[in-house]
C-alpha cells in the first residue's frame, strides 16, 4: 500500500476496528456499507480547518452555565471572565511569539476539539507549532501527533497539556477566577496554556495530525514564524507582577542598552502574569542624550498600524518595523503612554538602571526631559528590542549575578553587556546580540513567584517554567548560556535536583536546534545561607557540569564555562576572590563581572 493508504488504514482501524478496516481495503466491499457518521468524519484524512473538528464546549455564559461541559462533569470557563481578560471570541493575540486566533464562537457553542487523531489544515514556515490547550483529566494530558510538510516529508511531536484546574499557574497563558457549573459559579482558578513543539526547520507545513487523547483539548493552533531578518539587541524577563504607581495618564520613559545595532527597530511588550488587559496609548523610540533627554525628537512606533495596542492578559505585541538607526552599545529611550489607570504591571525589577515617569499627559513624543519628574528602577511591560539584520542572538539564562546585582548603576557593567562588547570587537565568530534573561533570586527547579497575582516577590518563576518564553521564543536565538543553581542549593535543593533541572533545560534547548553552554556555579562561602553543606551540593553540581566538557558525543551540553574557577579564591576555593567580591560574598562586583565576560571562549557561542 502507499503511505496515504496506510494512513487511511490506520485511522479506519482505530475508529471502526480491524475487521471493518481490512474490509474497506478490499475491492469487494459494498458501496452501501453502513458507517456511523461521526466515525466517518473522524476518519477522514483530508485536512480541514480546526474549527470544523470542534466537538466540545468549554465556555459558557454566567447566566447559562449548563450550556457547556468542558470536563465531562459540567464544569466550564466563564465567558465574562475571558472577556475581562481581553480574550474575546475571534480575537487574534500573540503568546510566546505565536499568533493564535481564539475560536469565533458564542458561549454555549462548540469551541474546542478533543484530540482524537484529527487531520488539521495548517500552513506556514516556522520553528514551532503553537497550541492553545488544556487538559481535563485531572493531570497532565499527553499524546503524540504528526506534521506533514509540503514536500511530503513528516515529523512527529509530543504534546502535553496541563490540567485546566490543577495545572501550574507559572506556565499558564491566562488564568481566570471562576469555574462555571450547572449549580452556579464557584471561585477557583481555571487556566489555558500555550504549548509549543518544534518543527523541522526550512520546511513548509501542510497539515497537522492531532494526538489521540480525549482529555487533551485544542482551541487553536498555528505555525510560529521564525524571526528571520531580526537580531535581538536587548531583552529582559518579566520577574513578577507588582503594584505600581498607581499611574493614571502617565508616560514611562524606559532606558535600555543595546548590544547590536541595525537600520530598523521593533519593540516587544508583554502583559505576562496579568489578569486584565493594559492599554498602551502610544510609544516612541529615541537615542538617549542624558537622563530623560533624547538625542533628537523621539520617533513614533506603531502596532499593526495603530498608535498603541490593547494588550490582553498574558499576551504580547511587537511593534511594526520602523526605519530607525539603532547604534550598538548605546542607550535607547522607549516611551510608553498609559492613558488609563495602571495599579499593577509585569516588571523586571532589577534594572540596575534609572528610568523615568512623567507628569500626567502623553509625553512620549517630548523632545525634552522636563515632564519626567519621577524615577523608577525597574522595566515594566517592555521585554525586548530587536534590530534588522545581524547574525542572531546569544541568550543568557541566569540569576542575580547575570542580572547585574552589585554592578554600578547606569553603567551597563553586567557581564552579558561586557560579553557583547567583546563580540563586537572581534571577527572570529558572528557578532551576536546578547539577551540578558537573568532574574535576581531566580532558581532552576522551583518558583519564587507563583506566576499569578500581585506580589512583592520578583524572583520569577523557575528556569524550567520560563524557558519557553525567555529562551525558546526569543528573537533569532542561536546559543543559550545557562548560569544558575546557586539559589537552588542555598534554599535546600540537592545537587541531584539541580542537575536534573539543568539536564531538562539542555534537552529542551537542544531539541529546538539551539546550542547550550553551561556555566559552573560560583562560590559563596561567607554569605549567611552558604554553609558547608550548601557548598558540598554546589561542588557536586559543578562536578557534573565539568564532566560534560569531556563527554564527547554523549555530553548533555555543547560547551562548559568554568565560572567557579574564574571567581574563586585559590587560597579558599569555597569563597570569592576578595578582589572580585562585592562585599556580600555572594555577588561579584564590577571587577568580577568583567572577569566572567573576559573568560568566555567565544568559539563556544
Amino acid at each position: 500500500m502507499s503511505s496515504r493508504e496506510w494512513e487511511e488504514f490506520g485511522v479506519r482501524r482505530r475508529v471502526w476496528g480491524d475487521a471493518v478496516a481490512l474490509a474497506l481495503l478490499s475491492t469487494t466491499v459494498p458501496v452501501a456499507l453502513a458507517v456511523p457518521v461521526e466515525a466517518a468524519s473522524r476518519a477522514a484524512v483530508r485536512p480541514v480547518p480546526l474549527e470544523r473538528h470542534f466537538d466540545n464546549t468549554a465556555v459558557s455564559d454566567d447566566t447559562r452555565p449548563a450550556e457547556a461541559d468542558f470536563d465531562g462533569s459540567g464544569g466550564s470557563l466563564s465567558a465574562q471572565d475571558l472577556a475581562a481578560a481581553g480574550w474575546t471570541p475571534g480575537r487574534s493575540l500573540t503568546v510566546q511569539g505565536a499568533r493564535l486566533t481564539l475560536p469565533r464562537r458564542t458561549p454555549g457553542e462548540p469551541d474546542n476539539v478533543r484530540a482524537d487523531g484529527q487531520s488539521v489544515r495548517v500552513r506556514g514556515h516556522g520553528d514551532a507549532l503553537a497550541f492553545l490547550v488544556a487538559g481535563t483529566g485531572g493531570g497532565e494530558e499527553s499524546g503524540t501527533g504528526a506534521v506533514r510538510y509540503r514536500d511530503g516529508s513528516r515529523s512527529s511531536y509530543r504534546l502535553t497539556a496541563p490540567d485546566w484546574r490543577g495545572g501550574p499557574l507559572a506556565t499558564k497563558a491566562v488564568a481566570l477566577p471562576h469555574v462555571n457549573t450547572p449549580g452556579g459559579q464557584l471561585a477557583g482558578k481555571t487556566k489555558l496554556y500555550v504549548v509549543t513543539v518544534p518543527l523541522a526547520r526550512g520546511r513548509a507545513v501542510d497539515s497537522v495530525r492531532l494526538p489521540v487523547n480525549g482529555d487533551l483539548h485544542v482551541f487553536a493552533l498555528s505555525v510560529r514564524p521564525e524571526s528571520r531578518g531580526w537580531t535581538g539587541s536587548w531583552a529582559a524577563s518579566s520577574s513578577g507582577y507588582t503594584a505600581v504607581g498607581p499611574w493614571t495618564d502617565r508616560t514611562l520613559r524606559l532606558v535600555v542598552h543595546t548590544s547590536a545595532g541595525g537600520p530598523r527597530v521593533r519593540i516587544r511588550l508583554d502583559n505576562t502574569f496579568a489578569a486584565a488587559p493594559v492599554r498602551i496609548g502610544g510609544a516612541t523610540v529615541a537615542v538617549q542624550a542624558s537622563g530623560a533627554a533624547p538625542r533628537g525628537a523621539p520617533v513614533p512606533l506603531s502596532f499593526k498600524g495603530s498608535a498603541g495596542p490593547d494588550l490582553p492578559a498574558g499576551a504580547q505585541e511587537f511593534s511594526d518595523p520602523l526605519g530607525f538607526d539603532v547604534p550598538a552599545d548605546s542607550n535607547l529611550l522607549v516611551s510608553l503612554h498609559l492613558p488609563g489607570t495602571v495599579t499593577a504591571a509585569p516588571v523586571h525589577s532589577l534594572a540596575v538602571q534609572q528610568s523615568y515617569v512623567s507628569e500626567p499627559g502623553d509625553h512620549a513624543a517630548d523632545a525634552g526631559p522636563d515632564a519626567y519628574t519621577s524615577t523608577i528602577l525597574g522595566w515594566p511591560l517592555l521585554t525586548g528590542v530587536d534590530v534588522a539584520g545581524g547574525p542572531g542572538s546569544v541568550v543568557v539564562l541566569g540569576d542575580s549575578i547575570t542580572d547585574g546585582e552589585k554592578s554600578t548603576r547606569d553603567a551597563n557593567r553586567r557581564w552579558p553587556d561586557l560579553l557583547a562588547d567583546r563580540l563586537r570587537a572581534q571577527g572570529a565568530v558572528p557578532r551576536y546580540g546578547v539577551l540578558n534573561h537573568g532574574i535576581s533570586a531566580n532558581r532552576v527547579v522551583t518558583d519564587r513567584y507563583a506566576g499569578d497575582g500581585v506580589s512583592t516577590d520578583t524572583g520569577g518563576v523557575s528556569a524550567l517554567h520560563r524557558l519557553d518564553r525567555d529562551v525558546l521564543a526569543q528573537t533569532s536565538a542561536r546559543t543559550v548560556v545557562v548560569f544558575q543553581g546557586v539559589n537552588d542549593v542555598r534554599w535546600g535543593a540537592s545537587a541531584e535536583q539541580v542537575v536534573e533541572g539543568l539536564r531538562e533545560v539542555a534537552e529542551r534547548v537542544r531539541g529546538r536546534g539551539l546550542r547550550v553552554v553551561a556555566a559552573t556555579i560560583a562560590p559563596c562561602a561567607g554569605e549567611a545561607r552558604c554553609t558547608g553543606a550548601v557548598d558540598a551540593e554546589r561542588s557536586a553540581v559543578n562536578g557534573w557540569i565539568r564532566e560534560q566538557a569531556g563527554a564527547g558525543a554523549g555530553a548533555a551540553v555543547d560547551g562548559v564555562l568554568d565560572f567557579d574557577a574564574v571567581l574563586r579564591d585559590p587560597a579558599d576555593p569555597a569563597r570569592l576572590l576578595p578582589a572580585y567580591d562585592s562585599g556580600d560574598h555572594l555577588h561579584p562586583g564590577d571587577a568580577g563581572l568583567a572577569a566572567l565576560a573576559d573568560s568566555v571562549d567565544l568559539e563556544l557561542l
